[in-house]
C-alpha cells in the first residue's frame, strides 16, 4: 500500500470548558480541564492511520514529558515515528483550548514544531503513490522541501492550508489537492467568500486552480464538502446531522481520512464521503486525536447504524 508521509505539528492541547467563552479581560469559572494528544499534523497523521493508512511522521518535540507522551501516542497507533526529532531546550508545541457549546477558541505557542527544518522534510524516501500530507503549523521552507522532493518521486501531495497563512500561496503550483475552508478560501483567493453562495467557492476555487494547484476542496462544515477539479468540474459531499460534543480536531479528522481513501485507490467523491463521515463521528466525542475515529466506526456512520 502507498504510504502517508505527513509533515506537521504535534501539540499539547490543554484544554478547559465553560459554558460561554470569556470577554476581554473577563475571569469565569470553568467546568473542566483536560489534557489531549493535538496538532493539526498529529490529528491527521492518527485519523489516517486509524482509517487504515500507512503513515510516516516528519516533525520535532521538546526533550520533555509532553514530547514523549506525544510521541508514544503516536506509535500506538501504527504511526512510524522514527523521523520526529527531540530538541534538547525546546519546549514541545502546546495548545490551550476553550470549549463553550461545541465552539473553540484555541492559542497555539509552536515551540519544536517551528524548528522542523527542509532537510527533514525531504529525507523520507517516496515511491511513485506516495502522497505527502501537510498543514500551516509549521515552517514554509519545510512544507516546500517535502512538496518538492514529492514531485521528484512521482509522489502526490496534500495541503490543508491552516491556519489561515497568506504566505501559502507560494506553495499552490506544488499542490495537488488543497483542502481549505470558507475563510482560507477567501485569504488565499484575495477576496471575500460567503460560502452559501456556490458561485463565490466556484469562482474563488478557479482562481487557486489557475495558479497551477490541482483538485481544491472545500469544506462546509455540517453542509458537508465540495470540490473542484480532480477529473470532474465539481464534485459534492453531503454532511451528517449529529450532536457536536468538541468540534477541536474536526477538520483535520476530515483532512487525514480523506488523504487515507485516495491512498486506498478511491475517487474522490468516495473519499470526500469518507471524509465528511469520519469529520461528523469526531465531533461527538472530545479532544482532537481521541475523538479521531476508526475505519469500522466511520462505516457505520455511512451505513446509518
Amino acid at each position: 500500500m502507498p504510504k502517508l508521509v505527513v509533515v506537521g505539528s504535534i501539540n499539547m492541547d490543554l484544554v478547559v470548558t465553560a459554558e460561554r467563552f470569556p470577554g476581554p479581560g473577563e475571569t469565569i469559572p470553568g467546568t473542566g480541564f483536560a489534557r489531549y494528544a493535538g496538532g493539526k499534523g498529529a490529528n491527521q497523521a492518527v485519523a489516517a492511520a486509524r482509517a487504515g493508512a500507512a503513515v510516516t511522521f516528519v516533525g520535532a518535540v521538546g526533550d520533555d514529558p509532553f514530547g514523549a507522551s506525544l510521541t508514544q501516542g503516536l506509535a500506538r497507533d501504527g504511526i512510524d515515528v522514527a523521523r520526529i526529532r527531540v530538541l534538547p531546550g525546546t519546549p514541545t508545541g502546546t495548545a490551550v483550548i476553550t470549549v463553550a457549546r461545541a465552539e473553540n477558541t484555541i492559542v497555539v505557542v509552536a515551540g519544536a514544531n517551528g524548528e522542523i527544518r527542509p532537510e527533514d522534510a525531504a529525507a523520507v524516501p517516496l515511491s511513485p503513490g506516495d502522497r505527502v500530507v501537510a498543514q500551516l503549523e509549521v515552517p514554509l521552507a519545510a512544507i516546500r522541501a517535502a512538496f518538492e522532493q514529492a514531485r521528484a518521486a512521482g509522489a502526490g501531495t496534500l495541503l490543508n492550508a491552516a491556519p489561515a497563512l497568506e504566505e501559502a500561496r507560494a506553495l499552490l503550483p506544488l499542490v495537488d489537492i488543497l483542502v481549505v475552508n470558507e475563510h482560507e478560501l477567501g485569504l488565499l483567493a484575495g477576496r471575500a467568500v460567503d460560502a452559501n453562495r456556490a458561485d463565490e467557492v466556484a469562482d474563488a476555487a478557479a482562481r487557486l486552480r489557475a495558479t497551477g494547484c490541482g483538485t481544491v476542496v472545500v469544506t462546509l462544515g455540517a453542509a458537508g464538502a465540495v470540490a473542484f477539479g480532480g477529473g470532474a468540474e465539481r464534485v459534492e459531499a453531503r454532511g451528517h446531522r449529529v450532536a457536536a460534543v468538541d468540534t477541536t480536531g474536526a477538520g483535520d479528522c476530515f483532512v487525514g481520512a480523506l488523504a487515507a481513501e485516495l491512498a486506498r485507490g478511491e475517487d474522490l467523491a468516495a473519499a470526500l464521503r469518507f471524509a465528511n463521515a469520519a469529520a461528523a463521528v469526531s465531533v461527538g466525542l472530545p479532544g482532537a486525536v481521541p475523538s479521531m475515529p476508526t475505519r469500522a466506526e466511520v462505516d457505520a456512520m455511512l451505513a446509518g447504524k
